[in-house]
């Protein structure tokens, strides 16, 4: 069970991020001419050679491009390289029971974790069939449950869809279409530091009220920043890091790899 006081420590937390790897159940599946397992696999190359000790990975939706069991079984083996415990959660491409199937006996999907001073928090804001994102009820009663049970931790909250304009045109209609509700419970609490989130496949670092809104890269292919209608980005496929220190403090960065060539195929489509 999680525990409302947080112990005394000293150094940061090092939390890194993954999000939208959207493997498929073939091992050498492409999404948008990209090698999506191969990317991953360097990605956490570059993770294990710049971060020698790593207190929690967050994987932040799309794990799966197909939802099958198979591709969440690859993202486990793969990840189990990074020596640490792990959080997942789902994103509009990703299928809940299959990742209950991998995840059983795990708590890689319990949605509360408490690690040295900070909370982390990890909300469902996908819509089964559907690209755009949601709190539902149960989800907003945990974010405030969460919240007011550990007034003396500091937040980390986390989902898989955007709740602001990151300067995207196409991307407005598919980000999370309740913000409006979850910045109501936000902005009653004071020990919210950060809102992370994946979907946007770009960087994001801007504050609202003196809480860091933060998107990260994808594992494979990038979505140009500032576009008008979909387009792919010339960026690396990357990770998050991000350092929790035990004043509420945040130091957060991005980290890309080097080599990869693909051809962009625009024939696919899911976005």
């Amino acid at each position: 069970m999680p525990s409302s006081s947080p112990p005394v420590v000293d150094s940061p937390l090092l939390l890194v991020q993954l999000s939208d790897s959207h493997l498929f159940a073939e091992v050498d599946g492409k999404l948008l001419g990209m090698d999506t397992t191969d990317s991953l696999r360097q990605v956490i190359s570059r993770v294990i050679e710049e971060q020698p000790k790593v207190d929690l990975v967050l994987a932040t939706g799309d794990i799966s491009q197909d939802g099958s069991f198979n591709s969440y079984e690859r993202f486990l083996d793969m990840t189990e390289s990074i020596a640490a415990p792990a959080r997942w959660f789902a994103g509009n491409h990703d299928d809940l029971p299959a990742m209950r199937g991998v995840s059983d006996g795990r708590d890689l999907l319990e949605p509360i974790l408490d690690v040295g001073n900070w909370r982390i928090l990890l909300l469902d804001s996908s819509i089964p069939g559907a690209v755009p994102g949601y709190l539902a009820a149960d989800q907003l009663r945990l974010l405030e449950h969460s919240l007011s049970e550990a007034p003396e931790r500091h937040h980390l909250v986390c989902f898989h869809h955007h709740p602001v304009s990151v300067g995207c045109r196409w991307m407005e209609p598919i980000g999370l279409r309740n913000p409006d509700a979850l910045f109501s419970v936000l902005d009653r609490y004071t020990q919210v530091k950060a809102l992370l989130w994946g979907h946007v496949h770009q960087e994001y670092d801007q504050m609202r009220k003196g809480v860091r809104l933060l998107a990260s890269p994808s594992t494979c292919v990038q979505f140009a920043p500032g576009s008008e209608e979909f387009k792919v980005g010339n960026e690396s496929p990357g990770y998050r890091w991000l350092q929790l220190y035990p004043d509420g403090r945040l130091e957060t960065g991005v980290s890309r790899v080097t080599g990869i060539e693909f051809v962009i195929d625009y024939t696919v489509k899911g976005y």
